[in-house]
């Protein structure tokens, strides 16, 4: 295959994702959508319809190929090296008062939307099931590194673990990827009109997402954008992905397994930091410019990490 097919059929994987962003963006600009939709949309996404979603994908799978304990392991190994990458980073170029905003803005990626569709596109259904099982890692070592590093910075602050705790095992995300394992592990089948119902319920899921992340990008937030700021976008879209997937190609990971990982490593930063930041008292600023800066940024970033991939025929 040619540079130019692999680049054209990398466009048709990775352009239907983001066009979806854009198109939130320009909807939310002519006042079509607003912020109590996208209120909405978003609370219906995260309780309902991404909870069936990655049920139907992993007991479709075959655990044996989307159970892989070697990837979970590394991916927490790499989540932790970036968390640590990102915040010594910072204590050389980062005023303290910054310091945890920036380094959650670093490595925190948006993996349950942008991850999980571009992985669906790419992958198909082993994309939604192995990168369904790999969001119950990823919502709990983010959550609580990024805990970590906000109150290092935020004097006065506290966070009760035990909540903390309390919402993860809440997650909706987590349910259903607990609750989807026994059913995938035991063959069990459920009646096919079962089945279509929750096809159509979670079919809702990919497009209202990414509406609503793209209708949250905020044009005048990136035009007051500081150096932090690009710093922090960088960290997260070039160098973070960069040195994770040379690492995981490294150690010996092929094919769609590293293809699922650099999505995941490439993931725009995850709206829900600019939510912990404002309740923990930091610079909610920055982190919405973080946040605009990357899902801009991703459009090409992504497109071009899965371009070099395929033309190296590693994913």
């Amino acid at each position: 295959m040619t540079l130019t097919a692999i680049f054209l059929q990398t466009l048709e994987t990775t352009l239907p994702v983001f066009a979806m962003v854009f198109i939130g963006l320009g909807l939310r600009r002519v006042g079509w959508i607003d912020s109590a939709f996208i209120n909405t949309a978003s609370a219906l996404v995260f309780k309902a319809t991404l909870p069936t979603l990655v049920f139907l994908s992993i007991i479709r799978a075959d655990l044996d190929t989307a159970l892989n304990p070697g990837l979970l392991v590394f991916f927490l190994f790499a989540t932790l090296a970036s968390f640590g990458i990102a915040w010594l980073w910072s204590l050389w170029r980062v005023v303290p008062e910054d310091r945890g905003v920036y380094v959650q803005g670093a490595f925190r990626g948006n993996c349950g939307i942008v991850g999980l569709a571009l992985a669906a596109n790419l992958y198909g259904d082993f994309g939604l099931s192995a990168g369904g099982i790999l969001l119950g890692l990823v919502i709990i070592s983010y959550n609580a590194l990024s805990v970590i590093v906000l109150i290092a910075y935020q004097p006065g602050q506290s966070a009760s673990w035990q909540k903390i705790f309390h919402d993860i095992v809440r997650n909706p995300l987590i349910i259903s990827v607990v609750v989807a394992i026994p059913f995938a592990w035991l063959d069990v089948r459920l009646p096919t009109w079962v089945m279509t119902s929750g096809d159509y319920f979670a079919s809702l899921t990919l497009p209202l997402a990414l509406l609503c992340i793209g209708a949250t990008v905020s044009l005048s937030a990136i035009r007051s954008d500081s150096r932090a700021a690009s710093s922090s976008s960088l960290m997260k879209m070039v160098v973070l992905p960069t040195v994770c997937t040379v690492a995981a190609w490294l150690v010996g990971f092929r094919g769609a397994e590293l293809g699922l990982m650099f999505l995941f490593f490439a993931s725009p930063t995850a709206a829900a930091s600019f939510v912990m930041v404002k309740a923990l008292g930091g610079n909610d600023r920055l982190a919405a410019n973080i946040i605009a800066l990357t899902t801009l940024m991703a459009s090409i970033t992504v497109t071009a990490g899965v371009f070099v991939l395929r033309s190296l025929g590693v994913a």
